[in-house]
């Protein structure tokens, strides 16, 4: 692991993600720029010293020249935004398979870098859009993409939080921070790190690309550099229409992600602070009500396969992450002994990373010169 060392936020819920099968066990880290950070931390987590590094470029040096019964499968990146491309790249180069959180990178150019080697050498990528591991995901994606909600017309997708209503990244509050700086974030402030969720989800429920925009970004919150809040009207491939809303100054909201797929048959929302509930509306009988875990048949497989614990019990966060490294991993053993890849088992890789940050570049170009832009 890169990064994740005390005081992260999204370190251990990758730990806690990657170990919940029982597949997956740390070996090695560089915790933080900090060496003494990222010591303290490999000690709390168990590992010994010789494996524990206080630079992320030492440790790929290092692991990557171990015996096989010693070395990594894989890295996990779970760094801010501005340290993922050159670990990624490096760990690539050294043979590894990736794990890495969103966005890719900082740049687009960065992220067709990347794509590139993926493609070439044949590698294993895991961009952790959590979203997509949760079984009524599944279940929305399965019943749009079959066509059950008839053609589609609209989408609208909004994902709102508050937490950043007050400028609380001068208050030592270390993931605004980073959030908040442009050398560290990236082109994008709210938009990078929610609102590629957001396209994402939007994406990989329809089926369909976001082939041009207009959008609106602002820095509502006064002398913040990037913006935290934004409006975008999206339209998808064969004429769907849409909006994609992201915003961190939404007072009072927590991690109100939602998306709507409006058809000519039927339409469904998803939310995810509920996220045990499909919602389906017929144009021509009653509302129905899909619930995770409940083992129906018209449940489907592949939700039904992503589910975790008995029905009634929240499959959450973690849960979702989980079902992202469980994938990961068969993928990883699928591909080792010769075999082909269960696409019920997926997740989002190197492509998603891609688009996510041609999203951002079109939705800043947009922005700026007020004017449509296609991706």
């Amino acid at each position: 692991m890169i990064g994740g060392g005390t005081g992260s936020f999204i370190g251990p819920v990758h730990r806690m993600a990657a170990a919940m099968d029982g597949m997956i066990e740390l070996v090695s880290g560089a915790f933080s720029s900090n060496p003494e950070n990222s010591l303290n931390s490999g000690r709390q987590l168990g590992l010994p010293d010789e494996r524990i590094y206080s630079h992320w470029e030492e440790m790929i040096s290092i692991e990557s020249k171990l015996s096989k019964d010693k070395r990594p499968d894989f890295i996990c990146i779970v760094t801010p935004n501005f340290l993922h491309y050159r670990p990624a790249l490096e760990a690539l180069k050294a043979g590894f398979e990736v794990v890495c959180d969103k966005p890719l990178t900082i740049t687009v150019e960065e992220a067709l870098e990347l794509e590139k080697i993926v493609k070439r050498d044949k590698r294993i990528f895991c961009l952790t859009h959590n979203y997509t591991g949760y079984p009524m995901v599944k279940k929305a994606r399965e019943i749009t993409q079959n066509g059950e909600l008839g053609t589609i017309r609209k989408v609208v997708v909004e994902y709102l939080q508050g937490w950043l209503s007050d400028k609380v990244e001068e208050s030592g509050n270390k993931q605004a921070e980073w959030r908040a700086d442009p050398k560290k974030a990236g082109m994008a402030g709210c938009m990078a790190d929610i609102g590629t969720h957001a396209f994402q989800l939007t994406e990989y429920i329809t089926g369909k690309k976001i082939i041009r925009l207009f959008s609106q970004l602002s820095s509502l919150v006064e002398g913040r550099q990037l913006d935290d809040d934004g409006n975008v009207i999206i339209n998808l491939e064969e004429g769907i229409k849409g909006t994609l809303i992201a915003s961190q100054v939404a007072l009072g909201e927590e991690n109100n992600l939602r998306i709507r797929v409006y058809g000519s048959e039927g339409s469904l929302l998803w939310e995810q602070m509920n996220p045990n509930n499909l919602l389906i509306r017929w144009k021509d009988k009653p509302y129905e009500v899909y619930r995770t875990a409940t083992g129906f048949e018209s449940i489907g497989k592949i939700a039904n396969a992503h589910s975790r614990i008995p029905a009634g019990h929240p499959e959450g966060f973690i849960e979702a992450f989980a079902n992202l490294y469980r994938n990961f991993a068969l993928a990883v053993h699928a591909i080792r002994d010769g075999k082909e890849i269960d696409p019920s088992y997926d997740f989002p890789g190197i492509e998603d990373g891609v688009r996510g940050m041609k999203f951002l570049e079109a939705v800043v170009k947009s922005s700026v010169n007020d004017r449509w832009t296609d991706i």
